[in-house]
């Protein structure tokens, strides 16, 4: 699958391409506070991933199929050699296109997620929220805004969701998305990418403090720089901006 894609050209700089992946119900806009700073230096291409924003919706909805949407994609732009950056579901696209295809990666910059096999549900009430919108007949956000509070109650997960509202309905596959959860928090390999890389963790996130998602780590990813980002959650993205940019301007020049 050919996805959506935003691809900022800079032909005055011979510089490896970015490529920024974002995670689960999110578009390629999620990690704009990021790709925007690269503008000026490289090639930049941010993706819609499939059954989210405006690329294709489909049934299959895993990590092979998602790499390959990845690798078709950058193929139809001749791009041949790239840097990945993705957060969450995105950070594993990233991984297992790195780990499938290693002389195309230049580096890789992974967000806040191991390559690890979760088995907490850390989404049941935001699919709820979902499900229900999807079920109702609303006609305005503040309609949305006030269903999707019955289900949850943090304000930015609802704006956050409601980026991927448009004209009555939701533009990810809410359905693919529910049927394959278990599919996007697994993991399906334990391949080794000796590739240059760099693992971002919010200090306040669940998703990077265990042993075993640092031995899973250091197993598949043995030559991988590990970085804290102090006073942040799994967004860290967007709640300490500058100091995951600082990080990653080091990383990636």
């Amino acid at each position: 699958m050919i996805l959506n894609f935003e691809h900022h050209e800079n032909p005055k700089n011979n510089s490896t391409p970015i490529v920024f992946i974002h995670g689960l119900f999110g578009s390629l806009s999620n990690l704009g506070m990021l790709a925007r700073s690269y503008f000026e230096t490289h090639d930049v291409i941010q993706v819609d991933v499939r059954n989210h924003g405006k690329s294709g919706h489909a049934t299959d909805m895993n990590y092979a199929v998602m790499a390959q949407d990845l690798v078709e994609t950058l193929d139809s732009l001749k791009i041949e050699k790239f840097s990945l950056v993705g957060h969450s579901m995105g950070g594993k696209i990233a991984m297992y296109l790195a780990q499938q295809h290693p002389n195309r990666i230049e580096k890789l910059a992974i967000l806040d997620i191991a390559p690890f096999a979760y088995t907490q549900n850390h989404h049941g009430q935001i699919f709820k929220a979902l499900i229900a919108v999807e079920q109702a007949t609303l006609s305005t956000r503040s309609e949305v805004i006030a269903l999707m509070k019955q289900y949850i109650q943090e304000e930015m997960v609802i704006q956050f969701l409601l980026k991927s509202w448009h004209k009555g309905q939701w533009l990810f596959n809410v359905n693919a998305l529910y049927t394959h959860y278990a599919d996007i928090i697994s993991w399906p390999t334990s391949t080794v990418f000796t590739g240059p890389t760099l693992f971002l963790k919010g200090e306040k996130s669940p998703y990077i403090e265990k042993d075993e998602h640092f031995e899973a780590i250091r197993t598949q990813f043995p030559n991988a720089d590990i970085q804290n980002i102090a006073e942040a959650g799994h967004w860290l993205h967007a709640e300490q901006t500058t100091a995951v940019l600082n990080t990653l301007n080091s990383f990636l020049k």
